[in-house]
Formats: structure tokens, sequence, C-alpha cells
């Protein structure tokens, strides 16, 4: 499937999505939210992907949402902006297997709420990362005041969403955004080792996590436990399951199917 803002390009069970505006900072228009969701559309569904990785082209990975075309909108098309960018990002965070975000430079408003419909952030300590929407004049539209503070906290997310300021990959790695952060020549290969190290193992114990994080930090703690004990059912009776423990025992590396 042939693209003009983004790129999906496939390295055995790691496939990599490269937003690919460089000329605009990789700037959110309406094209590349809808190219986006062809895309994840058409991987969510592939079993031979096992781990996404989401970078930029250039200096960038997401400067934000493009400028220009938001001020050609009126409330109207301005919410149904907000909705079809929430609509894709949530395409992201539900994919059933990790999406790492791969953050190369500038992640602001939109960028940074990109990031956070992934599974976990890395980031070059150059990188910039922040919600500068309040200097604009507006507020996060694609997640960012509901995804944040599920990440760090009510009062750390106000502070970043309420001041708008740009901070240091490190700071936010500080603060828990950012799960690490590496030298920027070396960071798309740690993300590719910490990606191939996840390929390694059960497709169906993937899902399963991903699901009890997503539905159980929602929930109350005795219903998330309840939850949890029902997903480790549904791993109990995978054959993943029983080829891991078998592995184990016989001291072989696993071969998951991700049945």
């Amino acid at each position: 499937m042939a693209f003009e803002t983004i790129e999906l390009a496939r390295d055995g069970a790691i496939a990599t999505l490269t937003l690919k505006r460089p000329e605009a900072l990789n700037s959110l228009n309406a094209r590349m939210i809808q190219e986006l969701g062809e895309c994840l559309g058409g991987i969510r569904e592939d079993s031979s992907i096992r781990c996404l990785l989401v970078t930029g082209a250039g200096k960038a990975f997401v400067a934000g949402a493009d400028i220009k075309e938001m001020d050609e909108r009126d409330p109207a098309t301005g919410k149904q902006m907000s909705e079809d960018g929430q609509r894709v990002f949530q395409m992201l965070q539900e994919l059933p297997f990790p999406a790492i975000a791969v953050v190369n430079g500038f992640a602001l408003g939109g960028g940074l709420e990109l990031a956070l419909a992934c599974d976990f952030i890395l980031a070059a300590k150059t990188a910039k990362l922040g919600t500068p929407e309040v200097t604009l004049g507006l507020i996060c539209g694609y997640g960012g005041t509901q995804r944040l503070p599920r990440s760090v906290g009510k009062s750390l997310a106000r502070m970043i969403t309420l001041t708008g300021d740009v901070y240091s990959a490190e700071q936010m790695e500080k603060w828990g955004v950012v799960a690490m952060t590496f030298d920027s020549a070396t960071l798309m290969d740690e993300a590719k080792k910490i990606a191939q190290k996840i390929c390694a193992r059960s497709p169906r114990a993937m899902k399963l996590t991903k699901q009890a994080i997503a539905r159980g930090t929602d929930q109350t703690l005795a219903e998330g436990l309840k939850l949890e004990a029902e997903l480790f059912r549904q791993a109990f009776v995978s054959e993943d399951k029983r080829e891991g423990i078998r592995a184990f025992i016989e001291k072989r590396a696993p071969q998951f199917t991700g049945r």
C-alpha cells in the first residue's frame, strides 16, 4: 500500500512506520491522519507483525498539528478533526502487538499525543516533548488530556498541559513519560534491539498483557485483579503457554505461534 505522508517498512516481524512530512516537521494534517488510519487498519490483523516502531523522518518525530490547516477550520470541523485523530490514535493503542514510539526529535502537541498512544516511548536525549496547545488558545485534541494523566498522574499532567512548556527527553524520562533515552546516533538501533526482544516473546501473552493494563487501570483494583485472573486463564489454555513451559523445562528457546 502506497502512501504520501507515511511509509511502512518491514524487517522480519518488526514493522517501522515513519511519518514523512519532513519539510513541515512531520506535522499532522488531515491526509496524514487518514493515511495513519488506513495503515493501522491494514496491519492490525497481520499475525506476522510482532512489534511496530513509530518514528519521524528528518529532525522531528511530529512537531504538532498542521497550524495552517487548523486556521481554516470552524468549530464544527475543528471538533471533527479532534474526533478523527482520537479514533486513529485509539487504533494505535489497541493494536494486538506492542507499538513503540521512537522519538528522534520534536514531539509536540499531537506528536506527544501520538507517542502516548504507543505502549511506551524511547527518545533521543536531544528530543523535546510537550503540549504547547494553550499557547495557541487551544487544548489537546488527540487524547493528551486523557492519556497523560493516566501516564504520570493528574498533578504533573496539569503542569505540563497548563504551562504549555517544552521539556527535554531526559526530564520527561525522570517523570515517567519517556521509558528510556539514548544518544541520537544509536536511538533506532537500541529501539530495534528492544523490538527484537519483544518479537521473541509470546504474541498471545503480549496481547493479553496489553488488554490487562489498558482495561484494568480504568477500573478499581478489585475489578482489575478479577480481569487479570480471567486473562491469566486465557493465557493458561493457549498453545504459547504450553510451548513456553515445555521449552523452559527442555532448556531451549521457545517457538511461539501466537495461538
